[in-house]
């Protein structure tokens, strides 16, 4: 399984450093990377349109077919917006969320992103 964020601030790549999965960071210099395995998405907590780079890259050619889930980071005082971009995205390619933490994460929260990613199946860990 693949773990693919993006970052504006960096708390994702923190958190995603702290994941014994292959890792791809979304940027706005390569949007586009044709996927041929499975993968997970880290969604930050920001409007669609700082984050539209996750749908553009889901929707490239058949990437969309090997999305299985999405984490969500955010700051809890948001209260209900608190990682409404993982909830908006799962709901638009009907994919469970598999994990919701706070900024860059605790090694709970990354306890909890493991299993996730196990339940959906298919776990290639890169130690």
């Amino acid at each position: 399984m693949i773990v693919v964020y993006m970052t504006l601030t960096g708390q994702s790549r923190r958190f995603v450093n702290k994941l014994p999965f292959e890792s791809y960071e979304l940027s706005t210099a390569f949007p586009s990377k044709e996927m041929t395995t499975d993968f997970v998405v880290v969604a930050p907590t920001y409007d669609y349109e700082m984050t539209s780079i996750i749908d553009d890259f889901i929707d490239y050619k058949n990437n969309g077919h090997f999305f299985k889930g999405v984490a969500g980071s955010g700051n809890i005082n948001f209260a209900d917006l608190f990682v409404f971009t993982a909830r908006d995205i799962a709901k638009k390619y009907n994919v469970p969320i598999i994990a919701e933490f706070e900024f860059s994460g605790t090694e709970t929260d990354v306890e909890k992103f493991i299993k996730g990613v196990e339940s959906i199946g298919n776990t290639s860990f890169t130690e």
